[in-house]
């Protein structure tokens, strides 16, 4: 049975069987944050930002320095599952990591993507809680990881909130991928876990990504991985602020 929330209001998507599942998930209360305590790194003084449905924050085992995971407050298994004021926030919340990037990289391109699963664990996925990956990437590089799937048979279409929610109802997998300002969704029924992460990197790093380690739990925890946590902690907190301060001095100037 494919579960599907209730919406109750803006942002106030309920599923009771998702919070029971929310008890025993590595990204919900009380385990969230555990992972970080077994790295040695900070847990929840390493959220960048965070309101009443997102928060932002390094990836444990990051594939580059600047990647970072948009996770949902409550406990829903994939963006398919958001409602329509959810979805939408969670894309202004993508529009601002790029703002970010562009304070701290010098560029505002970026890579962003999900596997989103239709039942437990499908699609790649390897926790069921909702989690964007988002990656500082030229917005004039070619070559991507778009590119790789189609190549590999995988087909993209349009992704909007209609999509990708028909195939969450459907209990079908996909695979969310934003690249260079045009968002898309592909099948993702059978591929293997961690696949857009192995996609990622060969991207990033061409021939030297297939010699890098990909999957999170292979680079957790090792002095590599957990230096570059800490450069994008430290670079991200920097354009937090900086990006805080604009928007409060713009909010100024529009009531003057």
């Amino acid at each position: 049975m494919v579960r599907r929330p209730v919406e109750r209001g803006p942002g106030q998507e309920v599923d009771e069987a998702s919070r029971q599942a929310g008890e025993d998930c590595v990204l919900c209360p009380p385990l969230r944050f555990r992972l970080n305590a077994m790295a040695d790194l900070p847990g929840e003084r390493a959220v960048l930002a965070a309101d009443g449905d997102f928060f932002l924050m390094p990836d444990l085992a990051p594939l580059a320095e600047g990647h970072v995971l948009l996770v949902t407050s409550r406990h829903l298994q994939c963006a398919g599952a958001f409602g329509k004021g959810l979805w939408a926030r969670a894309w202004q919340w993508r529009h601002r990591v790029a703002r970010l990037y562009r304070d701290a990289y010098g560029g505002d391109g970026l890579l962003m993507f999900e596997h989103g699963p239709g039942t437990s664990q499908g699609g790649g996925a390897c926790i069921d809680h909702a989690h964007w990956h988002l990656l500082p990437r030229g917005s004039g590089a070619g070559g991507g990881v778009r590119d790789r799937l189609e190549a590999h048979g995988l087909p993209g279409a349009c992704a909007t909130r209609d999509t990708v929610h028909g195939l969450f109802l459907a209990g079908r997998s996909y695979l969310l991928v934003d690249e260079q300002g045009r968002a898309t969704v592909h099948p993702a029924d059978g591929v293997p876990s961690q696949y857009l992460r192995g996609v990622a990197m060969r991207v990033l790093e061409g021939d030297a990504g297939e010699e890098r380690s990909w999957r999170w739990q292979e680079s957790f925890g090792l002095p590599e991985s957990r230096a570059r946590f800490l450069r994008t902690l430290e670079d991200l907190r920097t354009a937090v602020a900086a990006d805080d301060a604009r928007q409060r001095s713009e909010r100024a100037a529009s009531h003057q």
